[in-house]
Order: structure tokens, then C-alpha cells, then sequence
């Protein structure tokens, strides 16, 4: 890679890469490296989700503090990033204030949201609608006029207003990007009201959007598959032209997407639309929103290091503006020119010939993935290869992110606890779900299902979260 060769000559040192497989085999690997006692020198983790947090791996003696470093003139480079941005450090300090990693950092709001509704507009367009849905309202008339139409024009009525697809395991195809439910003032999973800890599915509110929802299904407007729907389904179905709208992400989804149905269908167009409110002009009150510090890609030095001083310059390096340049973009008059100011990347890289995008990138710089730097907004607005993703991102992008839970670190009592609940509440919260959605169950079973979580303990889960985020706020 590119920007690692060029650090490797800038600092004079040579850098040993240790690779893991993709999950699940990295968190295998990584829980076995850990029980070794054998470290690397530099270990890249999200170290959020070690047992206990960041903190306890302080304490085990898996990576070390590094206050001392950063604020004693070692790391001058990501000082200066923490001193100009004082609330990304407190989102990178445990809760007794020591710094743990030089982290991944999203340097701008716009990189933080890439996910969201979208519509086939082409099919809005044969239907006469001359404006994408904006309200709760305006979705349920807009997929009342798609049922029945044939929109692909095969002869027959197999197409469905809208689905979604399983985003990862244990997922609900509605609990990525807090589709539709956000209307309704909740979510689905533990949000920050004010400082306030609630946990979504407890809300009354919540059992109205399950009305919703079930209404819709049980009008046909939703694809029967919506609940077992994986990737390579939904890419059949909006191949297929039997999708009107849905969610899904802006670079593998509505990128990928348009190239590969247009090939067969120059008509094809998806359009990202606004999330949902109840009344017109009232903002959402939840979007797709990662915190500017989403935890991976993330690099502590570990016990096990013996020149500290030399890892402290290579993981210092990136937050240098040079070394932003360089992990964003790769070299200077190799992968990209400065404009006007503006690093255009090459034509060698954005259009290559035998490569995917994502791929061409990845070989010289880290900006369309992750690792301790902070990333640039001016990669993605060359990533975006159509105009249709950026107009979504810019869309997604406007709602009201506000209660968003920061990343807060339970200790290791807390989180073994906090687990165990979980693990019960999200099998049985998968399960009613989709029963009364699909109607199964009527929307009333609903309140038996809250009393339920109660007694296998969500109330604690909210607690041992309102304890961390009363940590998290005490930061200094």
C-alpha cells in the first residue's frame, strides 16, 4: 500500500504487517492473541468492544496508556487534531480520562451517515408522482399506487412496494438506519435523550410504528421475503424490477446497483429520500448517524513494545497534514494532484481499467475503509462515481442525530451482564417482531412482550447504560 511505503521512507523504519482473516476469524484470531500474552507492537482493534473496554485492557497489561506521550510532545501531530477537536478526545479516553489509540476519526458530519431510504424514481415517474414521500403519509399513498401496476412490465403483478434486506446477523431488516421508526420520535435499539438513557422497543410509540408496519404488510405493500431477504436476494429482486423502495447503502447499494441493473435496464433510477416524519416540514427524529469515532480501525501500542518512541512517530505520522494528504489520497503526483487546493485523484484511479473502484483505491491509500487517521470528505466526493449517491448521502444526511448514544465503555461487570440480557431480549425482540408484523400476532401482543423484557432484566441493561453514558458525559 501506497501511503505505508511512503511512511516507511519518511521515518526510516520498516513496518511487519501481521494479517487476519475478515470476521468472524478476526475476532477469533484476536481473542487468541490476547490469551497468548504475545503481542505485536502495534495492535489495530476496536478496542470498544474488549471485554470491559479500553480501560481493561490498560489493566491487563495488553496496550499501554499514553497520555504521557501525546501531552509531552511525542505525538505532536495528533495532539494538535485532539486539541483543535477537545470532544474527539473525550471520545477516545476511557472514563478515568487515559488515551488509549490513535484512533479513526471521520473528519466530517457527511461521512458519518451513509445509509437510508431510497425509491425507484423511474417507477415514481410512471405512477405520476411528481414528489418522493416525505411524511408517513405521503409513503403509505405512494405504495398504495405501486401495488397492481406491473411497473416492470413482464405481464404480471409480482412487484412490492418496498423490502430490505438483513444488514448483518441478528439484524432486523428494519433496525438499519432506523427506517420509518425515527418518525415516531424512537428507534430500535438504546438511544440519549438529553442524558437520559431509553431503550426504543419500550417506548409507547414503538408499538405505533409496529401498527404501521403491519397495516402495510397486511395491504401486500411489503415483499413477503422482507425477513429472511439476504444480499444476494435483494439483488435479484431489484434486478428484476420487483422492488419500488427500501433502504440501503449508498455506495454498495445505490452505486452498485444502478451499474448493474443499467446494463439491462437504461431506465433504472434510485433516488435517496428523505427519512420519514409524521407531519410535513417536521425533521426526523433519528437518521442513520455513526459517531465521528465509530471504534474500529483503531491503533493502541501494546505492552509488548519495546521502542515506543518509534511507534509513537509512525502512528503520529497520519495526523500530520502531510500525512493526511497521504493516507487520504496516497502520493502527490502519483495518485493525485492538487487543484486549486483540491486533491483530484487521477483518472488511473478512479477509472481503472481492471479494478473496482474500492479496490484501486485501497491499494495506495485507507480513506474508503478505516485506520488511525482522519478521514477527508474529499474522498467521497470522488468515490461517489454518480450524482444519484452524493444527492442521497446529502439527503440521508439531514435529520436529527441528536440522540445518538456516543461511544461509551461499561466495565467488564457491566458488560457480562449487559450481554446476557441482551442476548435474550434481541432473540425473543427478533422473533415477536416479525410475528406482528407479519400478523401473526396481533399489534397488542406487543404489550405482553414489553412486560416480558422487563423480567428478563432490559431495565438493568438501561441502567448499566445510563451509568456509562454519566461516565462518558463526566469526561473532561
Amino acid at each position: 500500500m501506497t501511503c505505508y511505503q511512503e511512511l516507511e521512507k519518511i521515518k526510516g523504519v520498516k513496518l511487519n504487517f501481521q494479517h487476519v482473516p475478515d470476521n468472524p476469524q478476526a475476532a477469533e484470531q484476536f481473542n487468541l492473541m490476547i490469551a497468548s500474552g504475545k503481542y505485536p507492537d502495534i495492535i489495530e482493534w476496536n478496542w470498544l468492544n474488549f471485554p470491559g473496554g479500553p480501560a481493561k485492557a490498560i489493566k491487563d497489561g495488553v496496550i499501554i496508556r499514553l497520555n504521557e506521550y501525546i501531552d509531552g510532545g511525542k505525538a505532536p501531530a495528533f495532539a494538535k487534531v485532539l486539541a483543535d477537536h477537545p470532544e474527539w478526545r473525550k471520545m477516545i479516553a476511557t472514563d478515568e480520562g487515559d488515551i488509549y489509540c490513535f484512533p479513526f476519526l471521520r473528519g466530517n458530519p457527511g461521512l458519518q451517515t451513509f445509509s437510508g431510504p431510497f425509491v425507484r424514481k423511474d417507477y415514481l415517474e410512471k405512477l405520476g408522482i411528481n414528489d418522493a414521500p416525505k411524511t408517513i403519509d405521503d409513503w403509505t399513498a405512494m405504495l398504495q399506487k405501486m401495488k397492481g401496476q406491473d411497473l416492470n412490465g413482464n405481464g404480471q403483478q409480482d412487484e412490492y412496494g418496498f423490502t430490505s434486506w438483513l444488514f448483518g446477523e441478528g439484524q432486523q431488516p428494519f433496525q438499519y438506519a432506523h427506517a420509518f421508526v425515527g418518525a415516531y420520535g424512537t428507534t430500535m435499539g438504546f438511544y440519549n435523550n438529553g442524558g437520559k438513557v431509553q431503550y426504543g422497543p419500550l417506548d409507547p410509540a414503538f408499538k405505533e410504528f409496529l401498527a404501521l408496519l403491519a397495516g402495510w404488510w397486511k395491504e401486500g405493500y411489503i415483499h413477503p421475503d422482507t425477513f429472511t431477504m439476504d444480499a444476494k436476494a435483494f439483488d435479484a429482486q431489484m434486478s428484476n424490477g420487483n422492488i419500488g423502495s427500501g433502504v440501503m447503502l449508498v455506495g454498495s447499494g445505490v452505486g452498485r446497483l444502478t451499474v448493474l441493473v443499467r446494463q439491462k435496464n437504461a431506465d433504472f433510477k434510485l433516488q435517496g429520500v428523505s427519512y420519514p416524519s409524521l407531519k410535513a416540514g417536521e425533521k426526523p427524529a433519528f437518521g442513520q448517524m455513526e459517531n465521528a469515532y465509530p471504534g474500529g480501525g483503531s491503533a493502541a501500542i501494546s505492552s509488548s513494545c519495546t521502542n515506543i518512541e518509534a511507534a509513537l512517530k509512525v502512528l503520529d505520522y497520519p495526523y500530520s497534514p502531510e500525512g493526511h494528504m497521504l493516507f487520504n489520497f496516497g502520493k502527490e503526483g502519483a495518485q493525485y494532484d492538487l487543484k486549486d487546493g483540491y486533491p483530484k485523484w487521477r483518472d488511473e484511479i478512479v477509472k481503472p481499467e481492471k479494478l473496482p473502484l474500492a479496490q484501486s483505491i485501497a491499494q495506495h491509500a485507507r480513506s474508503n475503509f478505516s485506520g488511525p487517521f482522519v478521514q477527508d470528505i474529499r474522498y467521497l466526493e470522488q468515490y461517489f462515481a454518480l450524482p444519484e449517491q452524493l444527492e442521497a448521502y446529502k439527503t440521508w444526511s439531514d435529520a436529527d442525530h441528536s440522540r445518538i448514544m456516543p461511544p461509551v465503555t461499561p466495565t467488564q461487570d457491566e458488560s457480562r451482564k449487559f450481554a446476557k440480557i441482551m442476548s435474550e431480549v434481541n432473540a425473543r425482540l427478533k422473533e415477536v417482531f416479525a410475528k406482528v408484523v407479519t400478523g401473526a400476532e396481533p399489534v397488542d401482543t406487543w404489550d405482553a412482550f414489553v412486560a416480558e423484557m422487563k423480567s428478563v432484566g432490559i431495565e438493568d441493561a438501561v441502567a448499566i447504560q445510563q451509568a456509562a453514558l454519566e461516565r462518558y458525559l463526566a469526561r473532561k
